[in-house]
């Protein structure tokens, strides 16, 4: 929409205006902060004085934009701040500093995500790497250690461990840096097409300063040295990428912004200096075809392109490019005069005609360039679109790298640019770009169009001052990918990290393991018992010196310090030094060293490895593994989740009529649980739906030769809506089928594209799935989308092509809950369609009329819900050509905002969605996945309880629920809905069902809560909608609800939005403080899965959002239970049994040392060698505890998936306890002393003479006794601790042990050791040396084995009676599966297939999967209780939904026709006393039909097709 002055007023409105709601998203106050505070940190850089920045265009209001319905400047606003882009526009002199350059600094389109540079690397690394308190400590001791007054003997050797620390750590983050720069310089270094030797007066050269040139030069050399390290390397196998590589996802959005292409900065020199290429609208020259993967290689012929392409001519340009009067043409044709929309080429501008494109890298575009993208190529930027190659203007983006949805999207070209299409076009155009700052909404964006238009044959005149809006529908954002459009011309406005997608990313909050959090406190404790054995030593240090007449005046030369206060203090210090292995420097990168094998192991389980995508179980935390094994409560997302977001077309009712034949999972789940025979009633319908499904293939064949029809892809199975549509009914179904069909063929925003062949084939691109099967439906039936023209749509109805124009599509979004598209039709009417929820439609039909059609659709709705179908409602409406326009000012108004433009937009549109006529309803249904049921009902076995938060509707929720396990028949199911949305109501509600348990939801009863993790009893399930969500949210009441909801066993949360998602998590977390994991697939998901401990992203239909945003990411839902069952509960207690060992290996030496000081008084003399204290950690003990954590298994994965019972140790947090650490600790201490007294007691009763007369009864002799027994004690309790005990850790433990022996071998042979000298041979010679060693080690270790052997003989835990009946072959039959499979598990068979005809096989075979068994209603089967007006039994005498018609008649079949799957699902739903819907009403057939039409005010209309006994 283009305002202008002095022109004339259009009556004719623009076609297909889309404002696309259903991308708006409704941030939270912390999601707003977390981006503003992202938005501030990149805000632009800007030159000169403060007054000039005031000045600045950067700063300049979006003037002459605003609404006025009087004025036709109606695009002026002075609202908001942003930044003006001129284009071949001089800057003003305010936007100009002394020099006459811009002021404002854009910033470069060049990205750097990495942490470091060659430079910056080591300074920067260390600084990061001591932000860790223990790196600080032990930088500490080494400082303490260079006076020699502490009494270090080596402070150079001390280092030695926290060097190796840093060093490794070093490395690591070298690495994954190392690949972040690789990806980045690809990325910065892609082709592209930019406007070259022409002026961008909004930027000037960059000045490379001198420590830039010096950056530069150092990565140029490591580039260097890189390639021709690379060169010599052995190249890959032919093949391409590793299945590591192939799979390892980024978790940078930046990153996922690249094509898999590999030529990066080295292969791309010789194109940055191609020449120019002509730029006309030819096919792309793009090289980086060439690399796409062999599954994305076509033949020219094979590739899917547009179905239509209609070129018309621009609106007011004539044949030979001038401008014409608006309208000349229109109106000699008897049409009404289309609108002038103007253009910013200034037909009177020279131009020097040396301006082209050439190709460039992406880090050179700049803000205010032009640039031209093909087909198939990135966005480098942000940029506006002016032209393209269709004649509409529209082109086709891919936003997967953005927000992970796969679908197409449509993006508009401004009118006022359509006519630019060469490089002097953009020389001639003159304009400027006013923008909003840059922010990090993703589907909002707020700009406009200014320039001043002038009459080609009026060249006397100044010229018009015009201005067109500028909406995220003009805008292409960096990342996404363009598709079936060969070219479009843009220009940009945003670059670098003042791009969406840079400020998109970083977003996700950092998680820390509960572990990790503990283990802080417990270093604590460490510190304060290292500070007491400090502390005690500098008293009894300084004690001692004070005492007079001691030895030490006759044989000490006298104190260090001088002084016993002095001397204590100096004691102290030199005690941190010598008890320095009290704290584990090397714990925190052991720990690290074992996630990252722990998360190397996840990715290469072949078990969660889902092939249809390539895709494995891929770790985007490292350091969160050990949470997978303590998860509590799961959280669930149904669509794309727990189902396959796979939609298929079942079931539709038109003018009151039902169609469809379907056997849904939800009917076959539930009449399995009902005890049905399966088996010989699945094949009875199956046999019938076959032969109904060649029925009606052949009566569509008959009536059309659809070459579009491929048999294997019909879903919709109705022969009798076939018959129908022929007129076997009357004129008047005929018409109301047809009328349907063209609703569902017309509404909507799909994208055709046409894959060649015999016969042809067309594919629907849609924003939804349900879209796509419904406009694939509408094709099946002879009402085919060929493609769009200029202004409308193309379809083909049983045979003949017509062309219907579009005039306005009103877009879906999760308020509006309904889109609408406004349609011109051949014969001139203006009809408007609209399909939604059905209470929305409801509501807006036209009050007094349709009641009777009303109410029968309405109950066939219903069944259909009852069935887990997806439902929505179709309606129409006929507009006068009066009243459309006058709307259409009223929306062009509001399209034309910049302020609250969504807002009013969708005020408008609700003004025309009223006074509807209802047509009926459709039945789309969304499959389970494979495998939920069994991997909900092992999850629960394991103790866990998962709630499912959907948006979906409350029936379909249900009866999901029953297909899925999650809820049964004996389950007495409380529907929380409060009809009159009051606090006070909702209290009231929530205290009668409290008081059925006995509960009133105190705070004493919520403490009682925290600590019970046992499973609520099957007996009760809760399902709440999201009205009612958001009254028991609230402060007053969350404590009530959440107490109630812990005595369900199965809680869903339906109509819920994703803030209201992420609520119910933190309730759950922070007020039960228990252990969450948050599953889903969509962007919806993105709240609750940040939110939660653990999130999993299913990389499903709807994208990848969820996945960039996970902590895991998984192919299916089926894989969370070997997710969790058995890597989760591994992990968690290999990393809570090595922590332990860490600690106690770590009290047993340095006590070893403290009780040596009692006999020195506490003078802080070494017993042991000080290499031995540097090494005990970094080698001589680390091995055994560090593989202890990674390979260690109690059980094996079969095992832990058939016994998941197993898990509950997790879920109650009994591996990693303060028991157990307070436990480990005095054992160790206990081991200490055996360790120095054995030693101790062996010397203070003799002395020892070696063979040449020598003794060894000195102290660093003694110390080889004790440190040998030592470190054979503590290697052989940590193998003790484990459970699996083969040749690998056996070898590493006798490795470990032997690695002392080694060291004191080699180091006392060299007379540098000193008094350490020959100390090897003397010591391990004598006998008495060996025989310490074995008694030492017995005794130490008799206490820990026969605790084990009581606890496991007379006090077994679960897992030692599982491990015995291993042990008996009990579980020898799971070695017939390669992963333990449920028994119960059947194959599955998807919708599809239960309508092919059966095929034949051998006699007596009959194998029908349990998820297509049928089912009938939740209503039928009683329930545990009876006379519950919550429950789903059939014990009073209440009808079903306020209808007595099914208990007054027997059950019949429907309007004298058989109708198979609708009247087996009617004589279910006869049998229905009370249900859910009865007395709560959500969206039922009774609250449908006493639903008042409250958005339809004005009085009613005619009807579209004449009066009918229905309506």
């Amino acid at each position: 929409m283009v305002a202008q002055t002095n022109r004339e007023e259009s009556h004719v409105s623009n076609p297909v205006k889309r404002i696309r709601w259903a991308t708006q998203r409704v941030t939270g106050t912390n999601e707003r902060r977390t981006r503003q505070s992202i938005k501030d940190r990149f805000q632009l850089r800007k030159a000169g004085s403060t007054d000039k920045k005031r000045q600045s265009g950067e700063t300049t209001n979006l003037e002459g934009i605003r609404e006025d319905s009087e004025s036709p400047e109606a695009l002026d606003s002075h609202e908001g701040s942003g930044r003006r882009i001129y284009f071949n526009t001089p800057l003003p002199d305010s936007a100009k500093d002394d020099d006459d350059h811009p002021i404002v600094r854009y910033e470069r389109n060049k990205i750097r995500t990495a942490k470091y540079t060659p430079l910056s690397f080591v300074p920067k690394n260390l600084w990061f790497q001591f932000h860790n308190v223990a790196n600080i400590y032990f930088l500490f001791v080494i400082l303490l250690g260079i006076y020699w007054i502490f009494g270090n003997p080596n402070p150079a050797l001390s280092s030695v461990p926290l060097i190796v620390i840093l060093f490794l750590t070093a490395v690591k983050d070298a690495i994954e840096d190392w690949r972040r720069t690789v990806l980045d310089n690809e990325l910065n270094n892609a082709p592209t097409h930019r406007l070259v030797d022409w002026n961008n007066v909004n930027t000037s050269e960059d000045t490379i300063s001198l420590w830039r040139r010096i950056k530069k030069a150092t990565t140029h050399l490591i580039i260097s040295i890189y390639r021709s390290w690379s060169f010599k390397k052995s190249r890959r196998p032919a093949g391409g990428k590793e299945y590591t590589e192939r799979a390892m996802d980024k978790t940078r959005p930046s990153v996922d912004t690249r094509q898999s292409h590999r030529a990066s900065v080295f292969s791309l020199q010789s194109d940055a200096a191609e020449e120019g290429i002509q730029m006309t609208p030819v096919p792309s020259p793009n090289p980086d075809r060439d690399r796409l993967s062999d599954n994305d290689k076509l033949a020219v012929d094979d590739r899917p392109t547009r179905s239509y392409s209609f070129e018309n001519e621009a609106n007011g340009q004539s044949a030979n490019g001038q401008l014409s009067a608006p309208g000349v043409h229109d109106k000699e044709l008897g049409r009404a005069p289309a609108k002038f929309y103007g253009s910013v080429m200034d037909p009177f501008r020279q131009v020097g005609g040396k301006a082209r494109f050439a190709r460039d890298y992406w880090k050179s575009v700049q803000v205010g360039d032009f640039v031209r993208i093909y087909n198939d190529d990135q966005i480098p930027a942000d940029v506006v679109v002016l032209s393209t190659s269709e004649a509409d203007g529209q082109c086709y983006v891919e936003t997967k790298n953005l927000d992970g949805e796969t679908n197409l999207k449509v993006r508009q070209a401004l009118h006022c640019g359509r006519k630019m299409k060469h490089a002097k076009d953009c020389e001639k155009a003159s304009f400027i770009i006013e923008s909003e700052n840059p922010n990090a909404n993703l589907y909002q964006y707020s700009g406009a169009a200014r320039w001043t238009e002038r009459d080609a044959r009026k060249p006397e005149e100044t010229g018009t001052e015009m201005a067109e809006p500028i909406s995220i529908n003009n805008l292409l954002l960096r990342g996404c990918s363009l598709r079936n459009t060969e070219w479009v011309l843009g220009v940009v406005v945003y670059t670098g990290r003042q791009t969406k997608i840079m400020l998109n990313s970083g977003i996700t909050p950092s998680k820390r393991s509960r572990i990790a959090r503990d283990l802080n406190w417990y270093v604590v404790y460490n510190f304060a018992v290292l500070f007491f054995m400090c502390l005690v030593s500098g008293i009894v240090q300084g004690v001692t010196w004070a005492k007079p007449r001691t030895s030490s005046d006759f044989f000490e030369y006298g104190s260090i310090g001088g002084s016993p206060p002095l001397d204590g203090f100096i004691t102290f210090w030199s005690s941190v030094i010598l008890f320095q292995n009290l704290v584990p420097i090397s714990l925190y990168i052991s720990l690290e060293i074992i996630r990252l094998a722990q998360a190397f192991f996840i990715y290469s389980d072949t078990f969660m490895y889902y092939e249809k995508l390539d895709y494995p179980c891929t770790p985007k935390s490292w350091n969160i593994s050990d949470d997978l094994g303590q998860i509590e409560y799961i959280f669930s997302d149904k669509t794309g989740t727990l189902t396959q977001n796979v939609m298929e077309f079942k079931k539709c009712t038109i003018n009151g009529v039902p169609y469809g034949e379907a056997y849904t999972e939800a009917q076959a789940g539930m009449q399995r649980r009902l005890g049905v025979d399966v088996e010989a009633e699945g094949a009875k319908v199956h046999k019938q739906i076959a032969e109904d499904r060649v029925r009606m293939l052949q009566n569509l064949r008959k009536m059309h030769a659809n070459p579009y029809l491929h048999d294997d892809e019909l879903t919709f199975v109705a022969p009798d809506f076939v018959a129908d549509l022929g007129g076997s009914s009357g004129t008047e179904q005929k018409i109301a089928n047809e009328e349907f069909m063209l609703a569902l063929a017309l509404c909507h925003t799909v994208i055709t594209e046409r894959t060649p062949g015999d016969p042809p084939k067309l594919e629907f691109k849609a924003q939804s799935p349900d879209e796509a099967a419904l406009v694939a439906t509408a094709r099946d039936c002879g009402f085919t989308v060929m493609g769009r023209s200029n202004d409308g749509i193309i379809l083909n109805v049983l045979g003949r092509d017509k062309e219907f124009t579009v005039l306005n599509t009103l877009e879906f979004n999760s308020s509006r809950k309904r889109m609408s598209a406004i349609i011109r039709m051949p014969n001139g009417k203006i009809i408007l369609y609209c399909k939604g929820a059905d209470s929305v439609i409801y509501s807006r039909l036209r009050p007094g009329e349709q009641s009777e059609l009303r109410r029968i659709t309405g109950e066939h709705l219903e069944m259909f819900a009852r069935e887990g179908l997806r439902t929505l409602c179709i309606a129409c409406k006929e507009l006068d050509e009066e009243e459309y326009q006058v709307w259409n000012k009223e929306h062009d108004l509001a399209a034309a905002a910049i302020v609250d433009r969504e807002d009013k937009l969708e005020a408008v549109s609700d003004a025309i969605e009223r006074e509807l006529t209802l047509l009926g309803g459709t039945a789309i249904e969304d499959r389970l996945q494979d495998g939920v049921p069994d991997a909900i009902a092992l999850l629960g076995d394991a103790g866990i309880k998962l709630w499912v938060l959907t948006g979906d509707k409350v029936e379909t929720a249900i009866n999901i629920g029953f297909s899925c396990n999650l809820l049964n028949n004996d389950m007495d199911l409380i529907v929380f809905k409060i009809e009159d949305e009051n606090m006070d109501s909702a209290e009231a509600e929530l205290d009668k069902h409290l008081e059925a348990f006995g509960l009133q939801g105190t705070d004493e009863e919520l403490q009682l809560a925290r600590k019970d993790h046992r499973a609520p009893n099957p007996t009760h399930a809760i399902v709440i909608d999201g009205e009612s969500l958001k009254l028991v949210l609230e402060d007053r009441l969350r404590q009530k609800f959440l107490l109630l909801c812990k005595q369900c066993k199965s809680v869903l949360c339906c109509r819920v939005s994703p803030s209201q998602k992420a609520a119910v998590v933190r309730m759950v977390k922070d007020g039960l403080d228990v252990m969450t994991l948050s599953v889903g697939d969509g962007a919806n998901d993105v709240a609750m899965i940040q939110e939660a401990d653990v999130g999993v992203g299913i990389a499903g239909e709807e994208g990848r959002q969820a996945v960039m945003s996970s902590d895991y990411a998984i192919g299916q839902f089926r894989y969370l239970q070997r997710l969790v069952l058995v890597h989760g509960r591994w992990s968690y207690r290999r990393l809570a049994e090595t922590i332990a060992n860490f600690f106690y290996k770590n009290i047993v030496w340095t006590f070893a040392l403290f009780w040596y000081q009692i006999y020195n008084n506490f003078d802080v003399t070494y017993l042991f060698d000080y290499t031995y204290i540097l090494l005990v950690n970094l080698a001589f003990t680390s091995l055994p505890v560090i593989f202890m954590g990674i390979l260690d298994q109690d059980v094996s994965d079969k095992v832990s998936l058939a016994v998941p019972q197993l898990y509950r140790r997790g879920i109650e947090r009994k591996e990693w306890t303060s028991f157990k650490f307070w436990t480990y600790m005095i054992d160790g201490i206990y081991q200490s002393v055996v360790c120095y007294y054995m030693g101790h007691l062996l010397f203070a009763a003799a002395t020892f003479n070696t063979s040449n007369g020598l003794t060894i009864n000195d102290r660093p002799r003694i110390g080889v006794y004790i440190a040998c027994a030592t470190i054979v004690v503590v290697n052989t309790y940590v193998l003790i601790n484990m459970y699996r005990w083969d040749w690998l850790f056996l070898l590493l433990v006798a490795i470990s042990i032997l690695l002392i022996w080694f060291w004191t071998g080699v180091y006392t042979a060299f007379s540098s050791s000193l008094q350490f000298y020959k100390a090897a041979p003397q010591v391990f010679g004598q006998l008495s040396f060996w025989a310490m060693v074995l008694l030492t080690a017995a005794v130490c270790l008799l206490p820990r084995f026969a605790a084990k052997a009581f606890q496991k003989l007379y006090r077994p835990r679960d897992i030692d009676i599982i491990r015995e009946q291993v042990a008996q072959g009990k579980f020898k039959h799971l070695d017939q599966y390669e992963a333990y499979v449920p028994p119960a598990k059947l194959p599955s068979a998807t919708s599809s297939e239960v309508s092919d005809p059966p095929k034949s096989g051998k006699k007596g075979e009959h194998e029908i999967a349990d998820d297509e068994r049928p089912m009938y209603p939740p209503s039928v089967a009683n329930t545990g209780t009876t006379h519950n007006a919550r429950s789903q039994n059939g014990s009073d005498g209440t009808d079903y939904t306020g209808h007595r018609f099914s208990l007054e008649h027997p059950p019949r079949p429907s309007l004298d026709r058989p109708r198979p799957s609708y009247d087996r699902m009617r004589d279910s739903m006869d049998r229905i006393r009370p249900s859910f819907e009865a007395s709560n009403d959500f969206t039922s057939a009774a609250l449908l039909t006493r639903l008042e039409s409250s958005h339809s005010a004005v009085p009613s209309r005619r009807n579209l097709h004449g009066s009918s006994s229905l309506r």
